[in-house]
């Protein structure tokens, strides 16, 4: 610490801790991160893992996504930036403040060579820690500080660490005082080497063994026994390797399999255990228990995961919103190493790298001939993966994607007869999906994603051992009713850009024949749900997201899906119109919904001037997370949540609330501990009374334009561990800063807080918009021109459909073309709009981005749309399009309303669902 706290005044001061693997390096380094002092000392603090494949730019975009706390708009914008512009946009927001960035894992010189030119120099005593195996690496770094090296535990410790492990607190005191048993012990863990890694492994193995026989059953394997698979792993850890496998060895058989899984992914992966667990059932590693219903699969998952985490084979990296469930675990590198040696021994698994395949082509012809191995995992590259011949003994096939996409092609579906698992990202601007995927008869797990248009074939329909579907692009997806009827389908996510919508009226639920069906997002919902009690097809729903046509059957529907008892987690997209004619809603039947624990509200809550109570009223009383989005409520809803005795998470977010004040009155919100508040545009003052909010960890403001200081209260909350300050207005985040010795005005309230963290100030985030909108507005406005032409065409659409059928192909493409169009010219619009009402507040984190890369985004979005036309305007003619045509009520009309009310759908929230009649 005092290393990291020593205000050197020099470039890219660095600060070393070297060891061996598994003795501890990670440990310290996260503890001293963590540490109160150091993040007081710091403006911003970053975490990255770099591994032995490191990726320079997921490192320089990691870093930068944490110094920022990026939206999930400004997230997709950055994800765009090229090298050049990612590294100046990281340097540039690091430039002018006192920032610590963790590098954990770092391994080659080289790595660090390409890395720094994306830290600057920054304020007094910014620091760099590394984490690495290689003391030369250190010192290439930073040769002015000696490293901290971490020595092996002596036996001693070593003896201490095992006890605590081996001897839970609710055992007896009588194994420790046995010397046999000390005696044992202490031969085992002296062959660890100090490594902590190694004996907290062992001890897990011998919590397990009660009696002294099996002490020293443990003892003879572990000196005299065959440990079959050492020599595929690192000779320098020997006696650490034969712990290791003498673990895996002790699993029962039912682990095996389910750890081996646990190679597919890379090092330092952040594995979500909902989806690990899917995919354990879909191979089928996972049954029902004895008696048992199918429904409890995932239970059982949990329960095995739990297992390995007990055993000290997988690590807790991050809990659920409750605090009590895994999220998000991980795997060492030494106990990866082993997971993966085995997993080729067994032809449990092979991996692809594309990007470390020496190949001097662009493509990667794969054949799996002499490996056949059951499961393959395609780790991200930039090459074309072609996978080759046939594969009968093929069960998964697995894309691990990073958030962007590789090429991969497979020549015949008929060649995977036997696949279980499939999983693939294309990259591809439209995607029809081959029929050839029905032959797929035991396929239990589908996800795919692309970044265009994404068509399924009605082939789907006869895999008929489908568990989970999960589709994602960034445009529309078109699904055959067939799916609707699959009955073993357990999980059905889509996700994309745009608003779902069902065709000619078809009701997707009057085909709906799962009866397990758990995951159901994101699906639209009217009046004829009611009919004939159709909800109750959803019995064992757990996690269901539904949109609202009418805020007229609200209550209604909310009524039937009372009897759903299994529902935990419930997403609403409500009507966003606020028309004198759109109607009050009625949130009264959520209050019996006893067992809900998870809501989102997105759309409009009209509140009734004639009611006295609020239009919140009526939550559930059992809520944990709360997210309000687009609500514009005027009624401060503090006096509601603030009673809501189990509510520990809460999101008030775009537009959530359009009132001046907020209150949060004494002994209220006893149980929150996260509150996120963003995009207010009315909200003046906020006051926290003493002894609100006792719980509260972490503080989230952003984009609150009118909110000049913090509140008085904030210093009284004594819990909380984080203050993210993200475009906040600048005379609010000056009255808390430190300059020099000296603390603003306001410092007060913070300074018990050990990390805030301050996003560019609000002036430092404008742009240069008049120039912006002077180089833009002459394409935009002959862009809007042809819009119009578009919209003249569309407006009668549906009659000529009827016609002629040769209107249908280019109904489809003009349509597509107009949303683009309408696309470009809102964004304009949005800029321009906003420039004159908030002076420019909105544009977020543009100081990170240069007036170049916007104008050549917009002009290029611009120039790709006239190309597109032209292409089809020699057509136009013959459809009487003048250029001076209006778009009336029509089917572009009717979508164009649609589209709009459901754009602020965000990323777990789906996407463009279309329902295709034709299969």
């Amino acid at each position: 610490m005092t290393m990291l706290m020593t205000e050197e005044d020099r470039p890219h001061a660095v600060v070393s801790i070297v060891g061996m693997g598994g003795i501890g390096k990670t440990t310290l380094a996260r503890k001293v991160y963590n540490h109160v002092e150091v993040r007081h000392h710091f403006d911003c603090l970053a975490w990255v893992y770099i591994s032995q494949q490191c990726k320079p730019r997921e490192v320089v975009l990691s870093v930068l996504m944490e110094v920022l706390s990026p939206s999930k708009d400004e997230r997709e914008l950055i994800q765009k930036l090229d090298e050049n512009e990612l590294w100046k946009s990281l340097f540039d927001a690091l430039k002018e403040k006192r920032y610590l960035v963790v590098l954990d894992d770092i391994w080659r010189s080289e790595d660090w060579d390409i890395l720094k030119p994306a830290l600057p120099r920054g304020r007094k005593g910014s620091k760099i820690l590394f984490t690495t195996r290689n003391r030369n690496v250190a010192l290439h770094a930073d040769p002015c500080n000696t490293p901290v090296e971490l020595s092996p535990l002596t036996d001693d410790e070593s003896w201490i660490l095992l006890s605590r492990r081996a001897f839970p607190l609710n055992k007896t005191d009588s194994h420790i005082r046995s010397e046999e048993f000390e005696k044992l012990g202490r031969e085992m863990v002296k062959k660890c080497g100090g490594l902590p890694l190694a004996i907290i492994v062992l001890g897990s193995l011998l919590a397990r063994k009660q009696s002294l026989d099996d002490w020293e059953t443990v003892h003879r394997n572990f000196f005299h026994g065959h440990l079959k698979g050492l020599q595929q792993l690192d000779h320098q850890y020997g006696a650490v390797n034969r712990i290791l496998v003498l673990s895996y060895n002790d699993m029962p058989y039912h682990l095996k399999p389910c750890f081996l899984y646990l190679a597919h992914y890379p090092e330092d992966w952040e594995i979500s255990k909902k989806e690990l667990i899917r995919l354990w059932i879909a191979e089928g590693f996972i049954s029902p228990l004895s008696g048992s219903e199918e429904i409890l699969m995932e239970d059982v998952g949990e329960q095995f995961l739990e297992e390995l985490i007990d055993r000290s084979l997988v690590q807790v990296w991050r809990r659920d919103y409750t605090g009590t469930k895994v999220k998000k675990c991980r795997i060492h590198d030494l106990l990866r190493n082993l997971c993966v040696g085995k997993a080729e021994e067994e032809n449990f698994l092979k991996f692809i790298q594309p990007s470390l395949i020496e190949n001097s082509g662009n493509s990667l012809d794969v054949t799996l001939v002499t490996s056949m191995p059951r499961r393959l995992a395609i780790h991200p590259g930039k090459r074309y993966v072609h996978l080759k011949g046939e594969h009968p003994q093929l069960r998964s096939l697995l894309l691990i994607q990073e958030e962007v996409f590789i090429n991969f092609h497979i020549s015949n579906f008929k060649n995977f007869k036997l696949l279980r698992v499939l999983k693939l990202a294309w990259n591809v601007r439209k995607w029809h999906v081959s029929g050839e995927i029905g032959n797929l008869r035991h396929l239990r797990y589908l996800r795919l994603k692309c970044i265009g248009e994404m068509f399924l074939p009605g082939a789907i329909g006869k895999l008929k051992n489908l568990h989970t579907l999960y589709f994602q692009c960034f445009s529309r997806i078109v699904v055959p009713n067939v799916v609707f009827k699959l009955e073993r389908l357990r999980q059905f996510v889509i996700k994309g850009d745009g608003y779902p919508w069902t065709k000619s009226g078809f009701p997707w639920w009057q085909s709906f024949s799962s009866k397990n069906i758990e995951t159901l997002k994101y699906m639209s919902v009217d009046k004829k749900l009611i009919e004939n009690n159709e909800a109750l097809r959803l019995s064992h729903i757990q996690c269901l997201g539904i949109i609202f046509k009418s805020s007229e059957d609200v209550k209604s529907i909310l009524l039937l899906m009372i009897k759903l008892d299994c529902l935990r987690s419930l997403s609403m997209n409500l009507p966003l119109e606020k028309s004198s004619s759109f109607s009050y809603l009625d949130l009264e039947p959520l209050l019996q919904f006893g067992h809900l624990s998870k809501l989102k509200l997105v759309g409009h809550l009209k509140e009734d001037p004639h009611q006295s109570h609020h239009v919140l009223k009526f939550l559930p009383q059992n809520i944990v997370k709360l997210t309000l989005q687009c609500s514009t409520m005027t009624q401060d809803p503090m006096e509601v949540l603030e009673n809501l005795p189990c509510l520990t998470i809460l999101n008030l977010s775009s537009f959530a609330y359009e009132g001046r004040k907020l209150i949060c009155s004494a002994n209220g919100f006893r149980q929150l501990e996260s509150f996120h508040l963003n995009k207010t545009t009315n909200l003046e003052e906020w006051e926290i009374q003493e002894g609100a909010m006792p719980r509260l960890r972490r503080l989230s403001l952003s984009l609150n334009f009118k909110l000049e200081r913090l509140p008085e209260g904030l210093r009284y909350i004594t819990t909380l561990q984080k203050l993210i300050l993200r475009a906040m207005p600048s005379s609010l985040t000056r009255r808390i800063e430190v300059i020099g010795e000296k603390g603003g005005e306001d410092f007060y309230k913070v300074r018990h807080i050990p990390s805030i963290q301050i996003s560019d100030r609000i002036a430092d985030l404008l742009i240069h918009e008049a120039v912006f909108l002077k180089d833009v507005k002459d394409q935009v406005e002959s862009l809007t021109a042809e819009l119009k032409r578009m919209q003249y065409f569309l407006k009668d659409a549906d009659r000529k459909l009827e016609q002629d059928a040769r209107f249908q192909n280019r109904v489809s493409e003009i349509r597509d073309l107009a949303y683009d169009a309408e696309d470009v010219i809102d964004s304009f619009i949005f800029k321009a709009a906003h420039q004159r009402g908030f002076h420019g507040i909105v544009k977020r984190f543009t100081s990170i981005f240069t007036k170049p890369f916007h104008l050549h985004k917009i002009g290029v979005q611009v120039k790709a749309i006239q190309t597109r036309l032209e292409k089809i305007s020699e057509n136009l003619p013959a459809f009487k399009i003048p250029g001076d045509g209006k778009a009336s009520s029509s089917i572009f009309k009717v979508q164009q309303r649609l589209r709009r009310t459901y754009s602020h759908v965000e990323e777990e929230d789906v996407v463009s669902l279309e329902v295709s009649t034709k299969d």
